[in-house]
């Protein structure tokens, strides 16, 4: 049970970039997804979250307007749309399921191996 992720990468500085994580063994539709970056040495840093009930989604003040999250129930696999990316957002990218949205990583399972986003300047 976990997510298994696609469309991470080495990307020019103000470049866009759409990340997918589906889920592998479990059914999405049941779940919250709640996406988060983490740097080597650092905690998981939340980016938003969607609801299972009404696809509400919740983001951190950073990436507001830039970012966005989305589901597709039929293919089992959540996204994060990305824009005007900067080098300060490489990170290695995650999803988690959850019950509710919430921004504590602790909480969230399935994580996953996570993708890689590098942005060069």
């Amino acid at each position: 049970l976990q997510f298994v992720y696609s469309g991470g990468g080495l990307m020019q500085d103000g470049g866009s970039l759409r990340l997918s994580c589906a889920a592998s063994g479990f059914t999405l539709v049941d779940y919250a997804v709640g996406w988060f970056r983490q740097v080597p040495g650092q905690r998981h840093e939340a980016i938003g979250c969607i609801t299972s009930s009404d696809d509400t989604t919740y983001y951190a003040d950073s990436v507001k307007g830039r970012f966005t999250i989305s589901r597709d129930n039929a293919k089992n696999t959540a996204f994060l749309q990305m824009r005007t990316l900067k080098p300060e957002v490489t990170s290695v990218y995650y999803c988690g399921a959850h019950k509710y949205c919430t921004a504590i990583a602790g909480g969230y399972d399935y994580w996953g191996q996570g993708t890689q986003v590098t942005v060069s300047s």
